[in-house]
């Protein structure tokens, strides 16, 4: 090949590359700037601020929804493993369903000391995730009908093939699907939530609030089709930030 075409298609490997980084880079940019725009309008317009960390399907009207999968009209991109791009003591309410197991225990940790600094004093918390010691409980001798039921439901969902209702494969499915990285127990949970400097943690069921912000907001149940079955593996801790 002539040195000139060597050349030639140099450049073109060049300038694609350019233009290929120039488009990433363009794509942050604006997904930066729609992110602070609505964040600013959020605030600006809302009395009440109420910020849901990994909303998924669950849009929930008066709130800042944010998810870790990208951003449209109404949810924001947020990655709870980082700094928040929020100012200290802005936020009333924090929610979470469903999220916190998909991250490890130290960025779960991180996660709430930022839900603490971004809360006003007397804000609230309301964190919604997998009940460590209701799934170990499955593995007991003598089962309840709804133990047998979410026996039933879990594996005939992931292991139609296995040829049995075993915990064992109810348990292991627990930890290792969907992405899950660290389940809580009630003790677990609360000392982290503790850690983060929060007070006053109880306990509530889904749907279920001594506030009524907090009542009827969870979803995952409808996002699995069985809400029984989610009120069975979920515990439900609220804390509140000293005022």
């Amino acid at each position: 090949m002539a040195k000139s075409s060597v050349a030639a298609s140099k450049t073109l490997r060049a300038a694609d590359t350019l233009f290929r980084f120039s488009k990433r880079t363009i794509r942050r940019f604006c997904g930066s700037l729609v992110r602070i725009l609505t964040i600013k309008a959020y605030l600006r317009t809302s009395r009440v601020r109420k910020l849901q960390i990994g909303a998924g399907a669950n849009i929930l009207d008066g709130w800042l929804n944010t998810n870790e999968a990208g951003f449209s009209g109404r949810v924001i991109f947020l990655d709870a493993t980082k700094p928040f791009p929020l100012r200290d003591h802005t936020f009333d309410y924090i929610f979470s369903e469903h999220q916190i197991e998909h991250l490890t225990y130290e960025e779960g940790l991180f996660m709430l000391q930022e839900c603490m600094r971004v809360l006003k004093p007397g804000g609230k918390i309301r964190i919604a995730t997998p009940d460590l010691e209701t799934l170990i409980g499955l593995h007991v001798p003598e089962k309840s009908e709804l133990q047998k039921r979410y026996i039933r439901w879990i594996v005939d969902a992931y292991f139609p093939e296995r040829g049995g209702y075993r915990e064992s494969f109810v348990i292991n499915n627990a930890f290792r699907n969907w992405g899950h990285r660290f389940l809580y127990d009630h003790a677990t949970l609360q000392d982290a939530l503790e850690k983060a400097g929060f007070v006053a943690v109880t306990r509530h069921s889904t749907g279920q609030s001594d506030d009524e912000v907090f009542r009827g907001i969870e979803y995952h149940g409808s996002a699995v089709g069985d809400e029984e079955m989610t009120r069975f593996e979920t515990m439900v801790l609220e804390g509140k930030r000293p005022g």
